[in-house]
Parts: structure tokens; sequence; C-alpha cells
């Protein structure tokens, strides 16, 4: 009887850890890799973590609320904001834990003042992040722009464009490709860093914004799950905080 029940309790300590099974999708280049780090700390633990890489900002949250994702791992609060606005989701964050620069790259120029007039500009095309390279571009005194605080800025409001600069707006997985076939292209470092592109030689840059910390989202109806919790965690942890520091060299920052 006592083995019977030893056996028992064993058997469902054994599938309570085998039903902690997370879905988390990601970006390649840091999510991803951040996430593999954390995967064998997490075995220790009773989480299998599944990681499904993602090369565009709309599947991943799409995929998370259709609830084939457990969780996602690749943006910060005001893309998400704006996501659950847009596409009547209610997604929420669960911890922030990298922060990226966001830069503008050139193969043809070494500084600003080298852009011929009517250079082309490559910048996003979602809505939060082209008022966020519109600012910077106002801020490098390219563009004027009629609220230059305002990160929901459009093309719409440029007031002044005295270099007559020709902005095209591309999907932010393609930003990265198009380095070399316009003058300035704006590229997020997780892309940039893929693409093998030094996020030092960015003639435009953003640091440090806390506004621009990458979260770990969840649903409400999963936010509190124990395999959630250990995951955010372990992605708080010091550990990773190291992982962060030494395996980028500054290229990304911890967000927590």
């Amino acid at each position: 009887m006592k083995k019977t029940l030893a056996a028992l309790a064993a058997f469902i300590a054994f599938n309570a850890h085998a039903g902690e099974h997370l879905v988390v999708g990601a970006t390649p280049v840091p999510h991803a890799e951040i996430l593999e780090f954390v995967k064998p700390a997490l075995a220790k633990q009773g989480v299998d973590l599944d990681i499904k890489v993602f090369n565009d900002f709309i599947q991943p949250n799409l995929q998370l609320a259709q609830k084939n994702l457990d969780a996602n791992y690749y943006q910060y609060r005001p893309f998400l904001n704006d996501f659950n606005k847009t596409r009547h989701t209610d997604l929420v964050p669960v911890v922030g834990v990298h922060i990226e620069p966001f830069g503008a790259y050139s193969a043809k120029y070494k500084t600003l003042a080298e852009l011929p007039d009517g250079a082309s500009v490559a910048i996003p095309n979602d809505p939060v992040n082209t008022g966020r390279a519109l600012v910077l571009l106002a801020e490098a005194g390219l563009i004027t722009l009629k609220d230059p605080s305002n990160p929901q800025s459009t093309t719409r409001d440029i007031s002044e464009n005295p270099r007559h600069l020709k902005i095209r707006e591309l999907e932010g997985a393609m930003l990265a490709r198009s380095v070399n076939q316009v003058d300035l292209a704006f590229v997020f470092a997780n892309y940039a860093l893929e693409a093998g592109i030094d996020t030092n030689s960015a003639l435009i840059v953003e640091k440090g914004k806390d506004l621009y910390v990458e979260y770990l989202v969840a649903r409400p109806d999963n936010l509190q799950d124990p395999g959630i919790q250990k995951l955010a965690k372990a992605l708080n942890s010091p550990e990773v905080r190291n992982f962060i520091l030494t395996r980028y060299k500054g290229q990304i920052a911890p967000g927590f």
C-alpha cells in the first residue's frame, strides 16, 4: 500500500512538472538567445521552454492572443499598447528585460553632414516606430516636426524638410537589408545584431530610454501561472543581467 501511494505521489509530481510546458514567441536576436540562456535553469524547475522564433512584429502578438503561444518576448510598452488598441486585444506586460538602442545607419556616409540633398531615408512603417524615427530625425536637425516631442508623429506632421529627404516606410524586418539600398536606414538593434551591423556605428542613436524596455508579455488568463512567473523571475535574474552585459558588450543593456 505504501509503495502504491509513493508511486502515485511520484506520478502526480512528475505530471505536475510535465504540465509546465511554455511556448514562447520571440524574435531571433537577442530575445531568443536570452530565452535559450534561461532554458536550462527553467528545466531544473520543471518548466519545459519551447521557443518559437518569428521574424516579424505582428504574428507573435496575434499567436499569443489566439492562445497558440503562452507568452512572447520582443516588444516594448508603446508598441504593445498600440497593438492592443488597434487589434482589440488585452495582452499584458509581465517583466521588462532589456533595452535596445534604436539607430540610423549608412553604408555610404560616415557623418550626417555628408548626406546629400534629396537623400533617401528608410524608417519603420508601424505607427509607434514611425514616430520614434521621425523624432530622432528632428532631434538631429534634419527635419522639423509640428510637435518635436510627439512619438506618435507621422510623415504628415513634418513641417519643414530643408534637405528634401525622401522618406520611405518599410517593415521592421526589412530595414537592416535596406542599409545598402538607401542613404540612411533606421534599424532596430535586434535586426542590426542579427545582420552583423555594429550598433556603435549608428549616425543617429537613441539609447537607454526606459520607455523602450523590452517586455515578456502574456495574457490576463495566464499571467499568474507558475510557469510564466518562473520564466519572469529567470529573465530578471542576476545571471541574465550578467549574460546581457557580457554577451552583447554594451550593444544592448539590462532593463531591470
